[in-house]
């Protein structure tokens, strides 16, 4: 396709946000073009939740989600809940799960869901062109919008931008949305890789290598993020659910604090332990509650070291119990985009308006999803946003 082509609405980007968006204003009877850079739509999708998609959380709601302004996911979030988009996913019979803390994913494949929003689309006569890179936009003559791409250029009455954050490259992710707000004059806030596994470097990197595997509950705290959740250990330093979510709040030369206890009671277990064993070593009580390799490596690294519990004085207890309670972990960075579930920061939520995500100084210019600076919690609330940001903008584009 060459020359000029008019519609009256383009959709920048085949993600979650943008196919939504593409079939909420194309079942108001809106032409809608989807404009996606990569050879099929919903790769993030796809590979999300092993395969399954995690699509929802049943229990999302404003907390689980960081912005320099906290307040402004709240409209869109109320207006599209779970449970809409739960009916949506029963209305094309997809059969779903909750496996843990309102996480809601698919049965069988997260390909239901990419091929439940290209039905949608199809439905309403939204124009999917795949394999399409974004050049630029620019305001045309008659007061719309002039899309370049390298199938030509495309006119609209309103542009929506959902072309996602930085997160996984491999996937198409660029910084497009990001240039393209900037070419409008909306202010971008930094971003950074989140929901994302630290790295060590040096001889710590060796000394989590050996646990490479090992897993296990924690809690985990950095600013003001605390998460009870799984570690893991890994060839580079440490992931796990508990981890990633944590990654959120971190920023380089931040501690994070590890409760290897998950807030259970560390000095009461360490009582009663000395009381019932005393002739025990600490790494054999540690290894009551934790694989045992996990248990030599934090018997080493205590400052009793590896004593019986007898020999534990009560300095040595409150000691252990506070390395035990809030282990002091500080990572030399994160993986980065490469491995990033999401993107934190992105267009500020100031310039744009909650109730509809519009550009307030640009008419017909929006922005939704992981572009803008929302970032959910794990677990599904990044689709939600996703969806519920997406339904805002298709409803009055």
């Amino acid at each position: 396709m060459g020359g000029n082509r008019s519609t009256d609405v383009i959709v920048l980007g085949g993600g979650a946000a943008g196919l939504m968006c593409a079939a909420v204003a194309g079942a108001r009877g809106r032409r809608v073009v989807v404009i996606e850079g990569s050879k099929r739509c919903g790769k993030k999708i796809l590979m999300s939740g092993g395969g399954r998609c995690n699509f929802t959380n049943l229990y999302s709601a404003p907390d689980n989600f960081l912005s320099a302004n906290p307040h402004f996911c709240k409209s869109a979030l109320a207006r599209y809940t779970p449970a809409d988009f739960i009916a949506l996913v029963e209305a094309h019979g997809i059969a779903y799960h909750e496996k843990e803390r309102g996480q809601l994913f698919c049965d069988e494949s997260s390909k239901q869901i990419v091929a439940m929003l290209l039905d949608e689309c199809a439905a309403v006569g939204a124009e999917i062109r795949v394999n399409t890179s974004i050049d630029g936009v620019a305001r045309d003559a008659l007061g719309g919008f002039e899309v370049s791409t390298s199938a030509g250029v495309w006119h609209a009455e309103s542009v929506v931008v959902a072309t996602g954050g930085l997160s996984i490259p491999k996937m198409g992710a660029s910084g497009i949305g990001y240039r393209i707000a900037r070419d409008f004059g909306l202010p971008v806030r930094a971003t950074r890789a989140a929901l994302v596994p630290f790295t060590v470097a040096g001889a710590a990197r060796a000394a989590f290598a050996e646990l490479s595997g090992i897993g296990t509950t924690v809690e985990a705290a950095c600013n003001d993020g605390l998460f009870e959740a799984g570690l893991l250990f890994t060839h580079r330093g440490l992931s796990g659910p508990a981890m990633l979510q944590v990654s959120s709040y971190w920023q380089p030369g931040d501690t994070v604090a590890i409760d290897w206890f998950a807030g259970a009671p560390v000095g009461d277990w360490l009582e009663d332990e000395r009381a019932a064993r005393p002739n025990a070593r600490l790494a054999s009580a540690l290894a009551t509650r934790f694989p045992r390799r996990l248990a030599n490596w934090l018997a080493e690294r205590c400052t009793s070291g590896n004593a019986r519990l007898k020999q534990l004085d009560e300095a040595a207890m409150t000691t252990l119990v506070d390395q035990l309670s809030a282990w002091p972990f500080s990572p030399d960075d994160t993986e980065g985009y490469r491995t990033a579930e999401v993107t934190i920061g992105g267009v500020d939520t100031n310039a744009l308006s909650s109730a509809t995500l519009e550009a307030r100084d640009v008419n017909g210019l929006y922005f939704i999803g992981e572009v803008v600076d929302v970032t959910g919690h794990l677990g599904g609330h990044n689709f939600q946003w996703a969806w519920a940001s997406a339904k805002a903008a298709g409803e009055v584009i």
